[in-house]
């Protein structure tokens, strides 16, 4: 049996409870199931959004404290270790787990529906396109990815130089010292192991319907729940033969295809826009980010309507803490040999920057389409989010060739997420190991597929926003327990090398 599964038992019966039961819960609760739905992501975001906000700006603060001051220099593994990947499948892998197919949903969508409903007003059209830009940033910026790095970082360290499992339960090892192989690491496992899922399930959810509304847009196929359905198991499929080959081969190929990709299209797109004006905006809007950096970063609603907020950055912060275990386990999986200064400007400012140029050249210019045309996007954004990317890029030659590379590229970035997240799943469920059975990954890249699924008829995308917020909330707390234990065992090896000299 353990030719194919090696599961920790623990960890992985728990978990599978849950999910059944919030599947089972979601299809066939009907209308008051997805009306609790809707009316817990709302308590939740209204009730803790302050202490997501409080949360993504400290551990901001906390990676750059890590990276400058006197653990910059400490190496993932111990000294002489070397790194497996080159820098460019190091960035590929990166960008492909933590952002994708986000950016390909939202690049052009959420900066016209920001434009249209502005968080703050603004005195003049100009200044509302900007915002709308930099609040973009915001949600995709260095706060979503200071989460990943907490996580990742902070497992990369106490697996590979600690000599711990790789799983969740070894980062509290300063605190709660064996205990760790207990319930209370299994609790811990069990919460990564759930918030994972359905924040992956979030994401293939958003994935497959734009994948059917863009087969709808050039071929007529009908976008409906049906063909979602058959999206998402065709890309599981084509992810569970990926994830068998393994990181080094079919995870580190696709990511890398990813990011070759994403460069070809965005430079494609970048040259059919008016590519000088593009350049302009992404050195504007990036600017001033940087300079309304703390002020948009903390600002919270206080005075007037919050729902704004609730709907957009308290659900992105859930959504990327969902994620944390997730991109941050896959990410501290491949970043050994890295000092903590690589890994923290790596993880924190490649991606970031390239997330803001795509999202200059996409959402910019689609700004500029709109003040130049109103309605031509935010008319069929407001029916449909998932058709921006099409009707984007309809506006210009080629947009039949370019919509299939869209749904292409939605389509690799929807594989790797998969495959990523089933190794990580996997490691987690087999108590830290690097390399569990194939017959366990195929396990859950299955699972996956099925829960996105069943989250789809029972929910639709509602569902699955609500069971990636509620996981959300509950790994937030304990990010903050991983800070404090990095730090702890950090002064604990300080000393040592002190003493030693």
């Amino acid at each position: 049996m353990k030719k194919y599964f090696d599961i920790h038992l623990q960890v992985f019966y728990p978990s599978i409870v849950l999910i059944i039961g919030f599947i089972v819960l979601s299809i066939f609760g009907g209308e008051p199931v997805r009306l609790f739905f809707s009316e817990a992501s709302q308590w939740i975001t209204q009730s803790t959004g302050w202490l997501f906000i409080l949360g993504v700006n400290f551990f901001i603060v906390f990676c750059l404290w890590l990276a400058f001051g006197q653990y910059g220099k400490v190496r993932i593994g111990g000294e002489g270790a070397e790194t497996e990947f080159s820098l460019f499948s190091w960035f590929s892998m990166l960008f492909s787990a933590g952002m994708g197919i986000g950016l390909l949903y939202f690049g052009v969508s959420e900066p016209i529906q920001h434009f249209l409903k502005p968080p703050m007003p603004q005195a003049n059209t100009a200044d509302l396109a900007i915002q709308a830009l930099d609040f973009t940033f915001l949600h995709y910026g260095l706060h979503a990815w200071s989460i990943y790095c907490i996580v990742g970082l902070s497992l990369a360290y106490f697996a590979f130089n600690r000599g711990l499992p790789f799983s969740l339960r070894s980062i509290f090892y300063p605190i709660i010292g064996d205990k760790i192989n207990g319930i209370y690491g299994n609790i811990v496992d069990i919460i990564a192991v759930v918030a994972t899922l359905f924040g992956l399930a979030t994401s293939l959810g958003f994935g497959a319907r734009q994948i059917a509304t863009g087969l709808q847009f050039l071929f007529g196929i009908d976008s409906g729940v049906y063909t979602q359905i058959t999206v998402i198991l065709v890309i599981t499929l084509i992810a569970t033969v990926s994830v068998v080959t393994g990181l080094k081969k079919g995870v580190r190929f696709l990511s890398r295809l990813n990011l070759i990709l994403a460069l070809v299209f965005l430079t494609f797109v970048l040259f059919l826009t008016d590519t000088l004006s593009v350049l302009g905006i992404f050195i504007e809007s990036t600017g001033m980010y940087f300079q309304r950096f703390i002020e948009i970063g903390t600002w919270s609603s206080s005075f007037v309507d919050s729902t704004w907020q609730n709907n957009w950055t308290i659900f992105y912060y859930a959504w990327w803490v969902a994620w944390a275990p997730f991109v941050g386990m896959f990410i501290a999986r491949i970043s050994k040999g890295r000092t903590f200064k690589e890994f923290v400007l790596g993880v924190l400012f490649v991606p970031t920057l390239m997330t803001f140029f795509w999202i200059s050249v996409f959402g910019g210019s689609g700004l500029l389409l709109e003040i130049e045309t109103p309605g031509i996007l935010s008319t069929p954004v407001l029916e449909d989010t998932s058709t921006s990317l099409f009707i984007f890029l309809k506006a210009f030659p080629l947009y039949t060739f370019t919509s299939i590379i869209g749904i292409f590229m939605v389509s690799v970035f929807f594989v790797t997420s998969s495959d990523s997240g089933s190794l990580v799943i996997d490691s987690i469920t087999s108590g830290g190991k690097l390399n569990a059975p194939v017959g366990q990954r195929i396990f859950w890249a299955l699972i996956e597929g099925f829960v996105a699924i069943a989250l789809l008829l029972g929910g639709g995308l509602a569902a699955m926003q609500t069971a990636s917020v509620s996981t959300g909330i509950l790994f937030l707390l304990i990010l903050f327990v991983i800070c404090y234990s990095l730090i702890v065992d950090l002064k604990k090896d300080l000393s040592a090398v002190k003493k030693e000299s």
